[in-house]
């Protein structure tokens, strides 16, 4: 495709010193070639065969040479074959004319054959630029951001104008004694600039104003149209989400949040009663302890949650161990002792990261595996296997299905068939997600229907420490 598209700069590279001496080598040998002819054919008939010379030359080196090859050959004609031969002179009067019509069919001929090189070499042009703006056009508009695809456009420029350089600038852009610049678009508000060098031959300056620009202008104007309704859809597409996520997060609120203030309203009403006996006032203010915990880990997880989805809850990495990350968790959740069964080897490595978001990850994950524990301690182990460490958290509740392995990560998503009754928010699973992938490991879900689920966690081990 790129030698197809090399488009001539200029001259057609055929020399006008090479056309003369191949004009002076063709009359030279028709000339001969009329002598045995002339013993079968009357001589004046003779003439036509000159005109394969005018054609040749005509028809490659154009019709100015042509006319001085139809000349040269009426002057050979006439000097060796019309009587008396060997001197410029015609001694009867139907020589003459057949000599003028020689000479007239012959510049007619070099015309015409100069007008279909012409024609020809046009259309082998058309045909090229043609193919250039093809492969501009798929450059452009293939997907790619524009900043990628101009560096190549350019370069496919350069190669078909055989240019030492080329670039295009999406803004407008002053020439100088190096730079012509062409502008794209309107030129009072142009699109952008494309820059060739300064040293062009005319033809090829003229060529890329009035062809190749008209083509590149409408490419290029498509292609910034393109980008404009592709980031136009990358908003919407955000915008959609965001209303979604504050949908999602007014239902939080409204419902999720209004739970644990109604029980700690009820409570602290009713511990003005003068009537409450000693365990009746314990038991309210532990309500109100358990429910403000409640309410404060969900604050957290919006908090968490929006920071994830705006992207800024870049790690602050450090070295750190996943052992104290778990036992921090666990610690964190202020669980009944016996609730986690805990195999932690011995010769896990450190690894770097935000031992923080960790923690908040592996909290919500122990949390949610332990309301299906029923008396029977959720199993966590950690080993290291190559350069990461997998940590599993097996729990014996009712399983996740196939279809939902997925969707429980992400968020506000809320899985329907709890035996407890449990209705979360929908945050846990996504925060975990979110701070285990901003930190390089990944999670993910193995289970059986009716035999629990298995949360695994893949963390990375630096090369130093593994």
């Amino acid at each position: 495709m790129h030698d197809r598209l090399r488009l001539s700069a200029g001259a057609d590279g055929r020399s006008p010193a090479v056309g003369a001496a191949v004009a002076a080598l063709a009359v030279a040998a028709t000339t001969a070639l009329v002598y045995p002819l002339a013993q079968i054919a009357p001589v004046v008939a003779l003439g036509v065969v000159y005109l394969v010379a005018v054609l040749l030359v005509s028809s490659v080196w154009g019709g100015w040479l042509g006319a001085a090859t139809a000349l040269a050959s009426a002057l050979a004609f006439n000097f060796f074959h019309i009587p008396p031969t060997g001197r410029f002179t015609i001694s009867e009067g139907e020589n003459w004319v057949a000599l003028v019509v020689f000479f007239i069919t012959a510049l007619v001929a070099s015309t015409l054959a100069e007008r279909t090189r012409v024609r020809t070499r046009e259309a082998h042009d058309r045909r090229q630029e043609a193919d250039l703006a093809a492969e501009m056009a798929r450059l452009l508009l293939r997907g790619a951001s524009l900043d990628e695809a101009l560096p190549a456009v350019a370069q496919r420029l350069a190669h078909a104008l055989e240019l030492s350089s080329a670039a295009i600038e999406l803004r407008a852009v002053a020439g100088d004694e190096r730079r012509i610049a062409l502008p794209l678009g309107d030129p009072k508000d142009p699109l952008g600039t494309l820059l060739v060098p300064a040293a062009l031959a005319p033809e090829v300056l003229e060529r890329l104003e009035q062809r190749v620009v008209p083509a590149l202008d409408a490419i290029l104007g498509a292609a910034v149209e393109r980008d404009a309704l592709q980031r136009e859809v990358v908003e919407t597409s955000a915008l959609r989400r965001s209303d979604v996520l504050k949908t999602a997060l007014l239902r939080a609120v409204s419902h999720d949040l209004r739970s644990p203030l109604t029980a700690i309203l009820t409570a602290a009403d009713a511990l003005g009663s003068a009537s409450l006996s000693p365990d009746e006032h314990r038991e309210l203010v532990a309500d109100i302890a358990g429910e403000a915990g409640r309410l404060s880990r969900l604050v957290d997880n919006l908090l968490d949650m929006s920071r994830l989805e705006a992207r800024t809850a870049e790690p602050r990495v450090e070295w750190c161990s996943v052992e104290e990350v778990v036992l921090a968790a666990i610690d964190d959740i202020a669980l009944a002792p016996g609730t986690f069964a805990l195999v932690l080897g011995d010769d896990l490595p450190l690894i770097r990261a935000d031992a923080a978001q960790l923690e908040r990850a592996f909290a919500n994950l122990l949390e949610n595996s332990a309301r299906y524990w029923g008396g029977h301690p959720v199993s966590v182990r950690a080993r290291a296997v190559g350069a990461r460490i997998l940590v599993r958290i097996v729990d014996r509740g009712p399983g996740v299905p196939a279809a939902e392995r997925e969707r429980i990560f992400e968020p506000f998503y809320r899985a329907a068939g709890d035996p407890n009754g449990h209705r979360g928010s929908g945050l846990g699973l996504a925060i975990v997600r979110g701070f285990i992938e901003a930190n390089g490991g990944r999670v993910w879900v193995e289970s059986l229907p009716g035999q629990g689920a298995t949360f695994v966690v893949e963390l990375p081990v630096d090369e130093v420490t593994a």
